[in-house]
C-alpha cells in the first residue's frame, strides 16, 4: 500500500470551439493545470456539462459556433446557459469575432473577459489562474447580510424584508434579474433565521439533467433506475430542519412540480423507487429570473405551486436602481481584489466616476464585479480616465462602420423577411404563439443578413436596443429545443 496521498483532481476546464486544431493546441498548453473537456457546439457543450461528475470551474467559449459560425448568437446563448447551470463558472470568450460591441455584450452576459484569436496560451493561463484565485462572488461572508451592500431605498427595503421574513416557516420566492445576487439573498435569509446553525443546501434546477432532479431532491432506493447501485438520501432529507434553496425554480420539470407542491403542502414525499412516505421539515426558498406569472399563463408552471412558493416574495433590485450604491459596490470590490492581487487599488477620475454613475449595468452585480476585476488587473495604482473606463462598458452604440440606414423601401426588408419565413417552413401546430415566433425569427434573420451579422446594426434595423435583441434570440433558441 502506497504512503503517498492521492493527488487532488485537476479543476475542469470546458473548451467550446469548432476548430479541432485550436482545441488540441489549448489542450496541449493547458492540460497540466486543468482537466480539459471539449465540445464543438452549444448543444454538445450542454450535453457534456450534464454528464460531468465535477462541474467546470472555467470555460473558454468561441462566439461563432455551429449552426451559425459567422454570427455570435450561439456563443452568447451558451454564456447565459452556462451561468444558469454553473453560476460561479468563470467564462473567457475566445473568439475570432473581434468586435468591440460583441466583447462588451459578452461581458454584460457574465463573461469575465474577452480574448481575440489567435490567443497567447500563457496569457490565457494567467487569466484562468487569476479567475481561480478570485473565486465566486460572496464566498467569504462575515455577517448574514455582509454582501448586501448599499444604503439606497431599494436596499433598505430589501434588508427590512429579509429580517421580517427570516424566521417565518413559509416559503420565500426571490425574484430578480440575472446577476443581481439572488443566491446571496437566499443565504442571508437562512443566516438571519433561527435555522442558521442547521444545514443549508442549494440546488440549481437549471444545472442538473431533468431526469436527475427528482432523485437529487427526494433520494432513491437501490435499483430504482440504471446506475442506482445503492440507496441515497435526497436534499430534503439531508437538509433536515434547515433550509433548501431552489435556484432557477422556473426550470423545474412540469412532471415534478406536483411532487414539490405535495411537500410544501403537507411535508410528504417518497424516495424514487419506494412507496414509503417520509416527512420533510425543511424550509424552502426559491429564486427565479423569469416572470413566473407569465410562465403560469403560458402553461409552463403550475399556478398552485406558484402561489405556494410565493407566500412571501422578495424582489432583488437591479443595479440601475441603486443610485450611489454603485460607488459603494465599486469601492467594496476594488479594495477586495486589490488585496487579493497584492496591488494598490485604482481610482477613477471625476469624469470616469460620473460615467460609472450614469451606466445602467445591464449585467447587474456580476457585470460590475467583473469590470472591477479587469480594471484592477489592467490599471493597478492608476487613475482611470473616462475613455479607459468606457472601453469596459456596454453603452449599446452602433459602430460607425455599420451605421448604414434602413433600406430605402420597407418593402425590401419585408421581402427578405418573407424569404426567411419560407425557409423556416410551416409552423407545425399553427398555434398563434408558434406563428408569431416564426414571423419574429424571420425578421430577426433578415435584419442580421442586412447587418452582415452585426448585432448592433440588426437591432437598429428592428427598432430595438441590442440587449432586447439578444434576449429575443435567446428566447427563440430555447423555444427550438
Amino acid at each position: 500500500m502506497s504512503d503517498h496521498p492521492t493527488p487532488a483532481p485537476l479543476p475542469v476546464l470546458l473548451i467550446v470551439d469548432d476548430d479541432p486544431l485550436i482545441v488540441d493546441s489549448l489542450r496541449y498548453f493547458l492540460g497540466n493545470e486543468f482537466d480539459i473537456v471539449s465540445a464543438s457546439s452549444r448543444s454538445e457543450a450542454l450535453q457534456r456539462l450534464d454528464q460531468l461528475e465535477h462541474k467546470p470551474v472555467a470555460a473558454l467559449v468561441d462566439l461563432g459556433l455551429p449552426p451559425r459560425p459567422h454570427r455570435p448568437d450561439e456563443g452568447f446563448a451558451l454564456i447565459s446557459e452556462l451561468l444558469a447551470r454553473v453560476p460561479d463558472i468563470g467564462i473567457i470568450v475566445l473568439s475570432g469575432q473581434n468586435d468591440d460591441a460583441n466583447a462588451r455584450h459578452a461581458r454584460v452576459l457574465g463573461a469575465t473577459d474577452f480574448v481575440a484569436k489567435p490567443a497567447d496560451p500563457q496569457h490565457l493561463l494567467q487569466l484562468l489562474l487569476q479567475m481561480l484565485a478570485v473565486g465566486a462572488p460572496g464566498e467569504q461572508v462575515a455577517a448574514p447580510d455582509a454582501q448586501l451592500i448599499g444604503d439606497s431605498a431599494p436596499m433598505q427595503k430589501l434588508r427590512l424584508q429579509l429580517r421580517q421574513f427570516a424566521n417565518a416557516p413559509f416559503p420565500v420566492l426571490i425574484e430578480g434579474e440575472s446577476g443581481s445576487g439572488k443566491e446571496l439573498v437566499a443565504n442571508a435569509l437562512h443566516r438571519l433565521s433561527d435555522r442558521a446553525g442547521r444545514p443549508y443546501f442549494a440546488l440549481n434546477c437549471a444545472a442538473i439533467a431533468p431526469s436527475l432532479v427528482e432523485p437529487t431532491l427526494f433520494g432513491h432506493a437501490k435499483g430504482a433506475f440504471t446506475g442506482a447501485a445503492g440507496a441515497r438520501t435526497g436534499y430534503f432529507e439531508d437538509a433536515a430542519d434547515g433550509t433548501l434553496f431552489l435556484d432557477e425554480i422556473g426550470e423545474l420539470p412540469l412532471d415534478l412540480q406536483p411532487k414539490l407542491l405535495r411537500v410544501l403542502e403537507n411535508g410528504e414525499y417518497q424516495r424514487v423507487g419506494e412507496t414509503q412516505s417520509r416527512t420533510a421539515r425543511t424550509r424552502v426558498i426559491a429564486a427565479t429570473n423569469r416572470d413566473l406569472k407569465k410562465e403560469v399563463r403560458e402553461g409552463r408552471f403550475r399556478a398552485d405551486l406558484y402561489h405556494r412558493l410565493s407566500v412571501f416574495t422578495v424582489s432583488v433590485p437591479p443595479v440601475r436602481e441603486l443610485g450611489n450604491d454603485r460607488v459603494l459596490l465599486l469601492d467594496h470590490f476594488r479594495d477586495e481584489f486589490a488585496r487579493l492581487f497584492g496591488t494598490q487599488p485604482f481610482t477613477l477620475s471625476a469624469e470616469a466616476r460620473q460615467s460609472w454613475l450614469d451606466y445602467a449595468f445591464p449585467g447587474n452585480v456580476r457585470e460590475l464585479r467583473n469590470i472591477v476585476i479587469r480594471l484592477t488587473t489592467k490599471h493597478p495604482a492608476s487613475t482611470i480616465g473616462r475613455s479607459e473606463l468606457d472601453d469596459e462598458l456596454d453603452e449599446g452604440e452602433t459602430p460607425a462602420a455599420t451605421q448604414e440606414a434602413l433600406p430605402d423601401e420597407p418593402a425590401a426588408f419585408n421581402k427578405l423577411a418573407l424569404a426567411h419565413l419560407r425557409k423556416l417552413g410551416p409552423a407545425g401546430d399553427f398555434s398563434l404563439d408558434r406563428l408569431l415566433r416564426q414571423w419574429e425569427r424571420a425578421y430577426i434573420n433578415a435584419a442580421q443578413d442586412l447587418a452582415q451579422g452585426n448585432i448592433s446594426h440588426a437591432a437598429k434595423l428592428l427598432g430595438v436596443n441590442r440587449t432586447t435583441l439578444y434576449n429575443r434570440i435567446e428566447t427563440l433558441s430555447r423555444a427550438d429545443e
